[in-house]
């Protein structure tokens, strides 16, 4: 009898209304009658089957109640004092209310060096599991940093990789909330072999559903290469560094003074790495940033971005854009206006805002349908394509086009920046990658032509000539291989010298030169130009547009995979 009430049982002797004696085991505050023709505890197997029972859900509840609490309430109260939240915390902001199903809650780690068999915790350092965002099914993972500083041991590696297999077979996005220390040391090898097998399963994935990591505490060494693959990555102003070697490292080897945040902070990583595509201030700014970026993406590469409803008229005519424009060529203008004005409510979703920001690319809806928007910024370096602008570019065509989402190019591009420091950088390589991704993207693609559209960058973006399905252009356009003053000085160099007064000869000549050719219709009479209409109208005759080419079937050659000047 002692043993069982040391396990909470205890044993009571009545008299049921029948007479006959009685035992009620009380379980805790739970009870039953056991007859007393049971002539032991032991032989009653209705009993003994009653208490494994209890014990068992009292030990469930036990163990869900541990693993909730991660690393213990002294560790999660460290984690709120850096404005940091917990793993479970970050994931009910991310997903629907009471929507997250959660695996591997009591799994731990199997390591037995430096005597860890002694510091187990369950769930092992991350969260994972799956939820809706909108309704719509994601799988999520989040390290937790109050369990070993959320390092990664081969158990963790084996979480993730399970739901990212989950993943690609629903065909689900795949969300990655990174907050870890790096490798467990001491796991040692193990710990590698972890990181290799999740960036293998990237790899796999890439293309396939859409990636997205938030990095809102440290991601450094090889931890970083998961990120790096996957399609967005978000940073957190306060709380989250990105490098492959830190500041001891680099004061060893380059005798270099750095810090963190000059080293790997959110905002290096979103100007000048192009690393990070976006930044938020706080960790709820961040999660609601996922939760609107999935309004524009598919939930894999078989499946159509979603359609929301539009309030906004398909017919509404943009009067601003008549005179956005400025009539002298050398002046510039905000391009993110135009694009505003164009899409549904005014609302786009500017992507990798800080990097390269002589191009602007990004996610907006037109009549409800989801686009993914190419275009040259006049306001920084005129427009120019460099080195930066064509890889930014480059790599939001690939995704729009791997996630069959139709790419709007709003063309005003001088050329390629000319320079010492671009063509030593090779902006010839780099500059292909932009015209490569144009070239092999096989979803509907639709240009307007604004202003400049000058020498090897009208080429290059997406022209009729490397397939662009629809190319318009505004009366402002002007086409040509390069600008006027330029091909006037190299046409009429010999007449200039012999007239005298070069400057006001030449003058004369280029304002001729533009008039001539300086405009969409001389391409128009060839048939590069499908229409030229009035700006006001772009809203309207855009939609029509992609109404008419959203039915587009198209594929490239059949092959193993191209050779992109990477």
């Amino acid at each position: 009898m002692q043993e069982y009430e040391q396990k909470g049982i205890r044993m009571i002797d009545t008299v049921p209304r029948n007479g006959a004696h009685g035992t009620k085991i009380v379980f805790g505050s739970s009870q039953i009658n056991e007859p007393s023709f049971a002539r032991t505890l032991y032989g009653s197997v209705r009993a003994r089957r009653y208490m494994d029972r209890e014990k068992r859900l009292a030990q469930l509840k036990a163990g869900r109640a541990e693993a909730l609490l991660g690393g213990g309430e002294r560790r999660i109260i460290s984690q709120h004092k850096k404005g940091k939240l917990t793993a479970r915390e970050r994931v009910k902001l991310l997903v629907d209310p009471d929507s997250f199903e959660e695996f591997d809650m009591f799994v731990t780690h199997r390591c037995t060096d430096f005597d860890m068999q002694d510091q187990k915790f369950l769930s092992d350092g991350v969260v994972t599991g799956c939820g809706t965002i909108d309704g719509r099914l994601v799988y999520v993972y989040a390290q937790d940093f109050t369990i070993f500083g959320g390092s990664l041991s081969k158990t963790v590696s084996e979480k993730i990789c399970k739901i990212m297999d989950m993943a690609m077979k629903m065909g689900a996005p795949l969300i990655g909330l990174n907050d870890s220390g790096g490798a467990r040391i001491q796991e040692g090898v193990d710990s590698l072999a972890g990181y290799a097998d999740i960036f293998y399963k990237n790899v796999m994935a890439s293309g396939v559903v859409p990636q997205i990591s938030a990095i809102v505490g440290p991601c450094a060494g090889g931890a970083v290469y998961s990120p790096a693959i996957t399609d967005f990555i978000i940073m957190n102003k306060k709380n989250s560094y990105m490098f492959v070697t830190g500041p001891k490292v680099v004061k060893t080897v380059t005798h270099e003074d750095v810090t963190i945040e000059m080293l790997g902070g959110a905002m290096v990583h979103a100007q000048k790495s192009g690393v990070s595509q976006f930044v938020t201030e706080t960790e709820e700014e961040t999660y609601s940033l996922i939760r609107n970026l999935m309004q524009y993406i598919p939930n894999n590469n078989l499946e159509e971005p979603p359609i929301v409803a539009c309030a906004d008229p398909i017919d509404r005519v943009c009067e601003n854009l008549n005179t956005i424009v400025p009539e002298d060529p050398t002046k510039p203008y905000d391009v993110v206006a135009i694009i505003k004005s164009i899409v549904d409510n005014g609302k786009f979703m500017e992507v990798a805002r800080y990097f390269a920001p002589n191009i602007v690319v990004g996610f907006a809806h037109l009549n409800g349908h989801s686009l993914g928007i190419v275009a040259n910024q006049p306001e920084y370096l005129a427009g120019c394509l460099d080195i930066n602008a064509s890889k930014k570019g480059a790599r939001f065509i690939r995704f729009c086009d791997a996630f069959n989402i139709p790419l709007l190019f709003l063309e005003d591009v001088p050329g390629f920046l000319p320079g010492v420091t671009q063509e030593h950088g090779g902006i010839i390589k780099e500059g292909a990658k932009i015209l490569y991704a144009i070239a092999e993207a096989t979803v509907p693609r639709i240009t307007v032509i604004i202003r400049k559209a000058y020498g090897g960058a009208y080429c290059v973006y997406n022209s009729r000539h490397v397939g662009a399905d629809l190319v318009y252009a505004w009366p402002s356009a002007e086409i040509a291989v390069m600008g006027p003053k330029g091909a006037v000085e190299i046409i009429f160099r010999k007449e200039a010298e012999k007239a005298g007064n070069t400057e006001e000869y030449l003058k004369d000549i280029e304002d001729e030169y533009r008039k001539m050719f300086a405009t969409p219709f001389q391409a128009a009479s060839k048939g590069y130009i499908d229409d030229i209409f009035e700006p006001s109208e772009t809203r309207r005759r855009l939609i029509r547009a992609m109404e008419m080419i959203a039915s587009k079937k198209d594929s490239n050659p059949p092959k193993k995979h191209g050779n992109i000047p990477l």
